[in-house]
């Protein structure tokens, strides 16, 4: 069979999901993995992400351009954690016959500090199920790079034994310092498992590397190999771990945690969510800090706009801004209407970035009409106790209006 069918056939046994944006190379791979097209990429890989928050394996196939729209919720989740793997499989287009860039993506190893894998034509299937394990065992995305010389070669049948793993989302008492520093401790573990994995191995006098990063030999050995592409392994021959940097930070130890304003008008809307146990998807912005106590509402955060996304196939309940929704939301919550998946988006509305200075935003609901929105005072609690329940069938967005108080700071609480 050629590559293209054997990568297929171990997507299909062990993955439970697959998303998809179609281009040269990874078109035909995609159509045999029988993957669900999104909008982009950057929605295909945070429903991955919700789908691993769930306890599904998922799997996302991009083009070495499309990686690039993955980049902010890819090198989130390496501090904030997964539960079930979450494989990208990214095409590279190493001669630009289908694109107008070339671009090697075994980079964004090194960028989001992710295990990246480069199956042979001996290897494809266990490559794939030892990324998926690798994305369980360090709690983050594991990356598949292919080429055209792969996918269209004659390769045998790949065996899959499909061996799920548990991975684990930051500690929630960690402080957003902390979450980085315990990463880094799993990064240096990544070390270890690269240079011992039975994929990589030495054939007629010539090592072959398949767990590309991190370094998977001793740099003499790196330094002679051929490659496909740039000289990536010999750049990075000479790697070394991360060193440990004391203890990871905690509330405790750093002696508080931040919060919302003390005249924050969502205060309401949060203690309603707090106090029915509902668990929300974070975004960056103001909506971090449901996180933290008091509340203790948000489960996890990938970045800013992919609450929509992460929450529709998690925990379905998505907590964003709305500068973070026009940010770069909207193409999920496009998404999320489309497939009449059942989520319920609650817009924290307050026509500013809260975060950055607090510089204007414009009026969301111009951009959102088509939701159908249903648009509540913060202060008015009555309503916000109707509306702020799971949706029934497809999704629901809630906007609740507020104004910042002028001057006001996050507070700081002892913990």
């Amino acid at each position: 069979m050629k590559g293209t069918e054997a990568l297929a056939l171990a997507l299909l046994r062990s993955a439970d999901r697959c998303y998809a944006v179609p281009g040269y190379p990874v078109s035909e791979l995609a159509a045999s993995a029988g993957a669900t097209i999104t909008i982009n990429e950057k929605v295909a890989i945070e429903y991955a992400l919700g789908d691993s928050l769930s306890g599904r394996r998922a799997t996302v196939i991009v083009k070495h351009v499309g990686l690039n729209a993955c980049a902010d919720p890819l090198v989130h989740a390496t501090a904030q954690g997964l539960r079930a793997g979450v494989v990208v499989v990214v095409g590279d287009d190493i001669r630009a016959a289908g694109s107008d860039v070339v671009q090697d993506s075994r980079y964004y190893g090194e960028v989001a500090r992710v295990p990246v894998l480069e199956p042979d034509g001996e290897t494809p299937g266990p490559a794939v199920e030892a990324a998926f394990q690798a994305s369980e065992t360090f709690s983050r995305v594991a990356l598949v790079r292919v080429t055209p010389d792969l996918l269209d070669a004659d390769v045998p049948e790949p065996p899959v034994i499909r061996t799920d793993r548990t991975g684990g989302l930051a500690d929630p008492d960690l402080t957003m310092a902390g979450r980085a520093q315990t990463a880094d401790r799993r990064t240096a573990a990544m070390f270890a498992w690269s240079r011992s994995s039975p994929l990589n191995r030495s054939a007629g006098g010539v090592f072959r590397a398949v767990t590309v990063y991190p370094p998977p030999a001793d740099p003499d050995v790196l330094a002679r190999l051929r490659e496909t592409g740039r000289p990536f392994l010999s750049e990075h021959r000479l790697l070394a771990p991360p060193e440990p940097a004391g203890e990871p930070e905690r509330f405790s130890s750093r002696g508080f945690s931040r919060t919302f304003c003390r005249g924050c008008p969502f205060h309401p809307a949060l203690a309603i969510l707090s106090g029915r146990g509902m668990r929300a998807v974070c975004d960056a912005g103001c909506a971090i800090l449901a996180m933290n106590p008091p509340y203790r509402v948000g489960i996890a955060t990938y970045g800013l706009g992919s609450s929509v996304a992460v929450a529709a196939t998690g925990t379905g309940v998505a907590l964003t801004g709305d500068y973070a929704l026009l940010h770069s939301g909207l193409n999920a919550l496009i998404d999320v209407y489309e497939r009449k998946l059942p989520l319920l988006c609650i817009v924290l509305a307050n026509n500013r970035m809260g975060m950055t200075g607090g510089h204007p935003v414009p009026n969301v609901l111009r951009y959102i009409a088509w939701a159908d929105p249903v648009v509540c005072a913060a202060d008015d609690t009555a309503a916000l106790r109707r509306v702020l329940v799971p949706p029934e069938g497809g999704p629901r967005t809630v906007v609740i209006e507020g104004a910042c108080p002028e001057g006001a700071r996050h507070e700081t609480v002892a913990y």
